[in-house]
């Protein structure tokens, strides 16, 4: 069968979502399911539920609605309260911004993933009352100090959700003893819109609100593990894709330092902020087309969440034409983010914080399985496509990629190479850089390849994690069936939590992993047979590093 007609697009393959929980299909006993004992957190007491013996609390918020007067500025504190709030359904998530307002696959094989990941159902219920986060504990006993895991979800800065189903942080918690927590942010022009100089000195960090709100709630975490049988002192923070790039950015904001301890980036390495002349260009054609008037906060207040909504969408599609890059993410500000993240090297104050970082095998094949010419991509095509992604790399760096793949087409190879200039180089420059500090670093690929649509995904973007929150039987629309990709889930995942308790990701079943160094560059291998490979595909490295 052609993989282009069965493949969801880039977008409909990230934008699938939480269906099985929206739709009332992930575990129906909920109703009946106990309650935990009452927590008292710094703003109220809570209640959640027991899941299989995990206390379970979704929706918690951690700072005020940003709307109304809020709306662009940074988190604000909760008003208090003295009675018991249920804490056994998910929160909104932010308003989401896909190449289609309606967010519906189009394709067979992304309708058939409506229960992983993000969809139609969470592009209606997204909210701008989006700052709350849910948590996974074994046991609410505050004698016990357990690591706590805090996830960043990805979609870039424009969409996504912690309470997609891939990220249920049941099992992690039930296998690992750990605390699990994700998390939901502002996003898109609510969260990343650069009106510093329009509107105040209310609004310096709005270019950065969706950071800002990360940071709240690490403070709410800071403020709150104990209550919840978690070590504040012990906290990994990671995340994947957008959410790799937005744990970077987090580990060189002087406010979230001593907020994380560990962290975990995952097919997103962020090195640099976004351009800054694109988001002031992009900030100020998005109030001009909502009729607003420099200074007049009142009436951006006032305006309704679904007009700026309409209104981003009107900027991004003519930016092109009038001569600016649609941007909507991080960039330098003396107020939250005063330098790139790692460059020109890693941050100072991440000096004493390990990493494992890494990518999978076949990251771009996600993003082109829905493309015309995917399966039937000629070598005379391959040359001219790859010379428009990495120019005069891209001759030396496809004769490298034939050598490592001996058996890809050139569909895959095209694949291979978008990867390779995409995530491959960057993640290599990202754990040298930090390798060059004192905490360790700790490499990973993960090449075991999914076998729906007949293989088209491979190894692809976000595969991993479902593994690595060993998620697989929820998953199986992703992960495929039979019991491979279990295994693979069973070193994911304990190789995360052993990284969360020690700062070290060896656990049984692996093979020995040492550190990261530029020099000898031990590599561990995910797969159903997972294997420790120095410098992996050093020809690749080369022709990129070049």
């Amino acid at each position: 069968m052609d993989a282009s007609r069965i493949a969801p697009n880039r977008r409909d393959f990230l934008r699938l979502g939480s269906a099985l929980a929206l739709a009332g299909l992930a575990r129906p006993a909920l109703a009946l399911a106990p309650p935990t004992g009452v927590v008292a957190t710094t703003t109220g007491p809570v209640r959640g539920y027991l899941d299989r013996g995990i206390s379970t609390f979704k929706g918690l918020r951690y700072a005020a609605p940003p709307v109304g007067p809020f709306r662009f500025r940074p988190p604000q504190p909760l008003t208090p309260w003295t009675e018991p709030v249920s804490a056994v359904a998910y929160g909104h998530p932010a308003v989401q911004m896909y190449a289609r307002p309606s967010g519906e696959p189009s394709s067979a094989l992304g309708k058939s993933l409506l229960g992983v990941w993000p969809t139609a159902q969470e592009s209606r219920e997204g909210n701008e009352d989006c700052l709350v986060l849910n948590v996974w504990t074994p046991a609410l006993d505050t004698k016990v100090k357990r690591p706590v895991m805090v996830w960043v979800h990805g979609g870039g800065y424009a969409y996504g959700s912690g309470a997609w189903p891939t990220f249920d942080g049941g099992n992690l918690a039930r296998k690992g003893g750990v605390v699990v927590v994700t998390v939901n942010h502002r996003l898109n022009a609510f969260g990343f819109s650069a009106l510093e100089g329009l509107f105040g000195q209310d609004y310096d960090s709005s270019a950065n609100a969706g950071l800002v709100d990360l940071v709240a709630a690490l403070e709410w975490v800071r403020d709150n593990a104990a209550a919840f049988g978690g070590d504040a002192a012990n906290v990994t923070l990671f995340g994947q894709s957008g959410g790799g790039a937005k744990v970077c950015a987090l580990l060189a904001m002087p406010a979230a330092k001593g907020l994380a301890h560990k962290a975990i980036v995952q097919s997103g390495p962020g090195l640099k902020a976004a351009d800054r002349e694109g988001a002031v260009r992009t900030a100020e054609a998005l109030i001009a087309e909502l009729g607003v008037a420099r200074g007049d906060a009142a009436a951006l207040q006032a305006i309704p969440a679904a007009a700026i909504f309409q209104a981003n969408y009107a900027v991004q599609a003519r930016a092109a034409s009038e001569g600016f890059h649609f941007t909507q993410a991080p960039i330098i500000d003396a107020q939250t983010l005063p330098r790139d993240p790692f460059t020109p090297d890693a941050p100072a104050q991440a000096g004493d914080i390990p990493l494992l970082v890494g990518t999978n095998k076949d990251e771009a094949a996600l993003f082109m399985a829905s493309q015309p010419w995917h399966g039937s991509l000629t070598d005379a095509q391959l040359s001219q496509m790859a010379a428009a992604v990495a120019g005069p790399k891209a001759e030396p760096l496809l004769a490298a990629l034939r050598r490592a793949r001996p058996d890809y087409s050139p569909t895959y190879l095209m694949t291979a190479l978008a990867t390779a200039t995409g995530f491959t180089r960057d993640t290599l420059i990202l754990a040298e850089r930090k390798a060059a500090q004192s905490a360790p670093v700790y490499m990973y690929r993960m090449d075991w390849e999914t076998p729906i649509g007949g293989g088209v995904y491979k190894a692809g973007h976000s595969l991993e994690t479902a593994l690595m929150f060993d998620n697989v039987e929820t998953c199986r629309a992703l992960v495929g069936p039979g019991p491979d990709p279990q295994t693979v889930a069973d070193q994911m995942s304990a190789a995360w939590i052993a990284f969360a308790h020690t700062g070290n990701p060896n656990a049984a079943g692996l093979p020995d992993w040492p550190r990261y160094d530029a020099s000898a560059r031990p590599t561990m291998i995910f797969d159903v047979e997972s294997r420790l490979v120095n410098d992996p595909d050093p020809e690749v490295r080369k022709a990129l590093q070049s």
